[in-house]
Formats: structure tokens, C-alpha cells, sequence
């Protein structure tokens, strides 16, 4: 059985980390490069860097942030924001990223996806999905969550695995930031019509929630932000946690 993975996540802005609330009310986290060597120390199976901005701005992510980030890890690194073509991929690749991860640019292109996947293989092509409940169905949004789209969630993850994505992070936009817990429909549904990993994310302020969405999900990692920068909830302890309720981690 595969473990299950503990991802902290770096949102980017400006060259800052920074976190908001359902996409808005940003505030700072802290410095990218310091939080990175604290997710090494305290063993985070992963790392995950969002230009949050950089689509919206209508630039590419921050190529020399990555690589100094990525020269002080050895955790598997994904990196995210700006990414448009094949040779945006290989930019971050070569500065050290292991998997891109890919939204809006996907969505709008998703021969994207297997152009990445073709040239550096589907386990470097993460898909990010941002999606928002309207009251009838999980809908996906673009353009960092801004714009609304006519396509489900699940709808999106099973074409984007059909086009070569070697995995999903599906981030709740009604859960996100708010401490809450995940959205475990949506997470459940995504996860179990696609056979490739799907990474949890939005909505984790408690141990317990990490636990829940391991046990009604057969989502492969959960993904938060606030409470690992902040201090809220330490990667080692929530391990400790997860490990005593029986549920297989990287200890």
C-alpha cells in the first residue's frame, strides 16, 4: 500500500510566501528560501512552489527563486505558475523543479499536457484544478479562480488524465484557507474516476482533518499552507498523529 503524503505548500507573490482566504485577503508567510530548508528539516515528503500571480500577470514564475529554493532541498519539488509551453516546463525542469504543475494554461490547451508529458514523462505533469461548489456542482475556475468555466471537476481530471497528467491537485476555493477541513465530495468523487494520484488541497486546520480525508478519500497526499508556515501544526507531529490512527505515512 502506498503511503500517503504530507505536502506543505509555498504560495508566491512578489517573492514572498504568502496565504489568503478563499483567493482573497493575502497576507504574508514568510520567506520562501527559510520555509524550504524547514519542510527538509521536518522531513514534508514534498514541496510545492505557486506563482500565484504570475498567469494573472500575464508573466512567467520566478526562474532564479526556484533554483535557489531547489539548491537547498532534497525533497521532490513541484513548481507551478506561468507555464504555457513545453519550454516554459523545461525553464523550471532545468532550474531544478522535478514536476510542473499546470492550470489555466492546461485548460485552455490541454495538448499541453501531453506535449509536456511526451517530452519529460506524465509523473512530471502535475494538473492543478481549482474548483468552487455553485450549488449543483463542483465547477472548475481559471485565471488563479477568477473565472468560472462550464466543466465539473471530475469531468476536467478525467480528460486531464486521458491527456497524459500524472497527477491532480484539486484545491477546494470554498474550503481554501479557512480552516474548515477539506471538501471530502469532491475529493472522493475526483479521486476515485481517475487512477492517478490525486493531491488534497483548501480547508486543513486540524490534525483530524488530515486523518478524515485519508479515510473517506483515496486521495494519495493532502496539501496545506498555513498551518505548517505559521508553526499551527508541526510535519513531524501530524506524522506522529496519522501514523497512531493507522494510517500509512512516511515516518
Amino acid at each position: 500500500m502506498l503511503k500517503k503524503r504530507i505536502i506543505p505548500c509555498l504560495d508566491i507573490k512578489e517573492g514572498r510566501t504568502v496565504k489568503g482566504v478563499n483567493f482573497v485577503d493575502i497576507r504574508d508567510a514568510g520567506d520562501p528560501v527559510g520555509l524550504a530548508r524547514k519542510y527538509v528539516e521536518q522531513r514534508a515528503d514534498e514541496l510545492v512552489f505557486l506563482d500565484i500571480t504570475a498567469t494573472i500577470e500575464k508573466r512567467k514564475t520566478f526562474i532564479e527563486l526556484v533554483g535557489r529554493i531547489a539548491a537547498e532541498i532534497n525533497l521532490p519539488f513541484t513548481v507551478g505558475g506561468g507555464i504555457s509551453t513545453i519550454d516554459d516546463a523545461a525553464l523550471l525542469i532545468s532550474a531544478g523543479a522535478d514536476k510542473v504543475s499546470i492550470n489555466t494554461s492546461a485548460f485552455q490547451n490541454p495538448d499541453l499536457i501531453t506535449g509536456i508529458a511526451k517530452r519529460f514523462g506524465s509523473q512530471c505533469v502535475t494538473v492543478a484544478i481549482d474548483t468552487r461548489f455553485n450549488g449543483m456542482d463542483w465547477m472548475v475556475y481559471i485565471n488563479a479562480g477568477n473565472t468560472p468555466t462550464s466543466l465539473s471537476a471530475v469531468e476536467w481530471a478525467k480528460r486531464a488524465e486521458r491527456q497524459g497528467a500524472g497527477e491532480i491537485l484539486l484545491t477546494s476555493m470554498n474550503a481554501d484557507g479557512t480552516k474548515s477541513g477539506f471538501s471530502i465530495d469532491v475529493t472522493k468523487e475526483v479521486s476515485k474516476s481517475v487512477s492517478i494520484p490525486v493531491i488534497a488541497s483548501g480547508g486543513a486546520g486540524t490534525m483530524e482533518h488530515f486523518r478524515e480525508v485519508f479515510t473517506k478519500t483515496t486521495c494519495s497526499a493532502a496539501l496545506a499552507a498555513s498551518i505548517f508556515h505559521y508553526g499551527e501544526i508541526p510535519v513531524p507531529g501530524l506524522k506522529e498523529y496519522l501514523s497512531g490512527k493507522g494510517i500509512n505515512v512516511r515516518r
